[in-house]
């Protein structure tokens, strides 16, 4: 199940208190702290990704196609 990032909404100046809570993707997003009943909203955030870089994975490379020393990526 993945770990979803949620903040309260504040009535007043407060700052927004962040949390974590983990529940199936086909459950709906909270509204509501499980514990305080204050409203919540989803946080968006950039997820983990693996990506292998083994030498079949890497395209031949041109000069100037990344930030190697040579310009394309792979040292």
């Amino acid at each position: 199940m993945p770990t979803y990032t949620y903040q309260t909404i504040p009535a007043s100046d407060a700052q927004p208190e962040q949390f974590e809570w983990r529940q199936s993707m086909s459950e709906p997003a909270l509204t509501r702290h499980p514990v305080t009943g204050e409203p919540v909203q989803r946080v968006i955030s950039g997820g983990l990704g693996l990506m292998g870089l083994g030498e079949k994975s890497l395209p031949e490379a041109g000069p100037g196609c990344g930030p190697g020393s040579c310009g394309c990526g792979r040292f």
